[in-house]
């Protein structure tokens, strides 16, 4: 089984590594990260560097595809290498997935249109302008598609997608494997935990703003 993980300048860093995390411990399984040609490829806090080891075209019939989101998102809204792969590898994949913006990427491929998905809490009516219905939920399977919200979500995502790849029991493994045991300090992962005055803080800064 072939997993792809997508990289593009500017993505962020969790949404790549967590979900790799987790599915590299599957069965018979090789992940191979790629971009529009192997390179080195940096995500947003430029203090991250991921080597890309294949082009799209040496990968062009992944079982699994991954798109991490990240500002460098917006970049990959347009047809380009990213677009012109999803659209072919996702019609013989076997499951199609995004963390957090990585939903917008998905939906401006026309992807998700008509679909339930979700994606980072600011983005949420964009996604819906791009056709996709949106959901506040951890993660939403719709079909073989599979969004999670953000950034620290997509490890949740990919041990839900474990367990139907390979059996609960499997994917119990792996969470024990890696210590996924998640006891946050604090109460504010969440718009609907975090004190109000934080939300307004993200909202008024967020790069969405415009469909809050």
């Amino acid at each position: 089984m072939q997993i792809v993980i997508a990289l593009f300048d500017g993505f962020t860093a969790l949404d790549a590594v967590g979900p790799h995390q987790v599915l590299h411990h599957l069965p018979d399984t090789e992940v191979v990260f790629a971009a529009e040609r192997g390179r080195y490829v940096t995500d947003n806090s430029h203090t991250l560097t991921l080597q890309a080891e294949a082009g799209y075209a040496d990968v062009p019939r992944p079982d699994i595809i991954v798109v991490p989101g990240g500002p460098g998102q917006a970049e990959q809204m347009t047809p380009g290498p990213l677009q012109d792969w999803l659209l072919e590898a996702d019609e013989t994949s076997t499951w199609t997935t995004s963390v957090c913006t990585g939903s917008l990427i998905l939906a401006g491929a026309g992807l998700l249109t008509g679909r339930k998905a979700t994606t980072n809490w600011l983005a949420h009516e964009e996604l819906r302008h791009l056709g996709a219905i949106p959901q506040r939920e951890r993660y939403v399977f719709d079909g073989k598609y599979v969004t999670a919200a953000g950034v620290s979500a997509g490890i949740d995502m990919a041990l839900a997608l474990a367990g139907r790849v390979a059996g609960d029991e499997e994917a119990q493994r792996i969470q024990l494997g890696i210590e996924y045991d998640p006891q946050p300090p604090y109460q504010s992962g969440s718009p609907a935990t975090a004190k109000p005055e934080l939300v307004e803080y993200f909202t008024a800064r967020s790069r969405f703003a415009h469909r809050v």
